[in-house]
């Protein structure tokens, strides 16, 4: 028996550190630890409500449009608000715009650059990767630099500034759209378009969108194989290494559901285990239990607390352990695809479980849906009609925001008495996936997912290992707020 201490690592948000335990080859046990503790939780304790559209923001600085979203929904919910039809887009752009980004720098930055490491300089296919993904100075990496930073002039357009944006309200968005900055809209959108259709897929949106069974991706990426487009390029390196039989975790998702018009969410809610369940917010409940933090109880995030306990008996990590019914799930693209039903990812969750590959085809799978959507949303703006709605908080109520952040199910729940913020609580994508042992003992899912992963001789931080934990695209200074 070996034991590997993994971390710190790059290409991830924040401090994570992961112990594996090796036997016969492969990771026997492993457990995740996050770090640093901040506690934004006892930050907004006492504060007057709106202050959390100010502080909640900056517990990420790339994923802050969905704390400030989450934020916003749990204030309106408190106090019965609702939105314009315009500031349903608006909103809806914002933090697409921010998921998208999010998305295009997970694969092209975080991601791929890992099979351009000299470990791979034997494999058939390195020539072709390693001058494209080469971490910092790889061709793909600048021209997804170049596109996202053009992307996010719809940010600056609808929200002034990221991150830490200000714009978005309980009641709407406080930036009207003007005809003209509408047409700016589409444009930026276009480019973005044209970058995924030239250089991700080699092929239209829809028909990325329309792809609808694993043999059907095979066959797509088969025809487009040796031309220099990125996801068929990843989706031949996975085919060789196998990626579609590394990192399966729990087999169990949830989607709180994603950005709603007109009442009905683009991805769907719920939950999923041997198929399509409804999803229950009462079961939720965070187990403090493995965390550096007071208390042993699972607790629904409503009355739960977040105080931390640094000398806890057999604590080993600042992240508590959420389920639901009791239970661990995975977060992300893939559980939004398979929840929305789309019948690639329903598949592919078939025939392998969640897996590395299939992470990675979800996530940009939804990329080209988002772009689609986005578009539609920019042409059903009506400009000179209103963008927000008038808000009045209640002097004591309570609140929850629900989201689909990039990397997962985000949610604020707030307790308002006397006009001042009583309990904050909130539990973030990696959160879910990254979390410790609850008190059965149980793993989180990446916990779960490292399990069997290869470790090659000599190895002390482990390739495949890397491959599983960027497939969820941590970020851990969210995990830990």
């Amino acid at each position: 028996m070996t034991r590997l201490v993994l971390g710190p690592f790059n290409r991830v948000e924040g401090d994570l550190d992961v112990r594996l335990e090796v036997r016969d080859g492969q990771v026997a046990e492993a457990w995740v630890n996050s770090p640093l503790y901040r506690g934004f939780e006892q930050i907004l304790h006492g504060k007057a409500p709106t202050d959390a559209l100010v502080i909640a923001p900056r517990i990420c600085g790339i994923c802050s449009v969905s704390q400030s979203v989450a934020a916003a929904r749990a204030l309106a919910d408190a106090a019965g608000a609702g939105m314009p039809r315009n500031g349903e887009l608006a909103t809806n752009l914002i933090l697409a715009c921010e998921n998208l980004a999010d998305h295009i720098t997970h694969f092209y930055l975080f991601f791929m650059p890992d099979f351009a490491r000299e470990v791979y300089a034997a494999e058939p296919w390195y020539g072709e990767v390693e001058p494209r993904f080469r971490a910092t100075t790889g061709s793909a990496a600048r021209a997804a630099i170049a596109a996202r930073a053009q992307l996010l002039h719809l940010m600056g357009t609808l929200a002034g500034k990221w991150p830490h944006t200000l714009s978005l309200h309980p009641a709407g968005s406080t930036k009207p759209v003007q005809v003209q900055e509408r047409l700016r809209l589409l444009a930026i959108l276009g480019a973005f378009r044209r970058f995924l259709e030239q250089h991700t897929f080699g092929d239209r949106l829809e028909a990325v969108a329309g792809l609808d069974s694993a043999d059907v991706l095979a066959d797509w990426a088969g025809a487009r194989r040796g031309s220099g487009f990125h996801l068929p390029l990843f989706l031949g390196v996975a085919d060789v290494l196998g990626l579609e039989r590394l990192g399966r975790a729990t087999d169990r998702f949830m989607s709180y559901g994603a950005l709603a018009s007109g009442g009905e969410p683009l991805f769907a809610r719920g939950c999923w285990h041997r198929g399509p369940l409804p999803l229950d917010l009462s079961a939720v409940a965070e187990d403090p239990s493995h965390s550096w933090m007071q208390g042993s109880r699972a607790l629904h995030p409503s009355g739960g607390t977040t105080v931390p306990d640094a000398d806890k008996p057999g604590a080993y990590s600042w992240c508590k352990a959420p389920r639901l019914a009791g239970e661990p799930v995975e977060v992300g693209a893939l559980a939004r695809q398979l929840m929305d039903g789309h019948p690639l990812v329903r598949d592919l969750v078939e025939r392998g479980g969640g897996n590395v590959r299939s992470r990675v085809v979800a996530r940009l799978l939804e990329s080209a849906r988002l772009v689609i959507a986005m578009e539609d949303w920019v042409r059903a703006m009506r400009p000179g009609e209103p963008f927000c709605g008038r808000l009045r908080l209640p002097s004591d109520g309570v609140g929850v925001g629900l989201v689909e952040a990039a990397r997962g199910s985000l949610g604020h729940w707030v307790e308002i008495r006397h006009g001042r913020i009583l309990n904050y609580q909130i539990i973030a994508p990696t959160t879910w996936n990254f979390s410790p042992r609850d008190a059965n003992g149980t793993p989180g899912p990446l916990e779960q997912a490292l399990v069997g992963a290869p470790v090659r001789p000599g190895e002390h931080t482990p390739v495949a290992a890397q491959h599983i934990v960027r497939s969820f695209d941590p970020c851990m200074v969210c995990t830990v707020h």
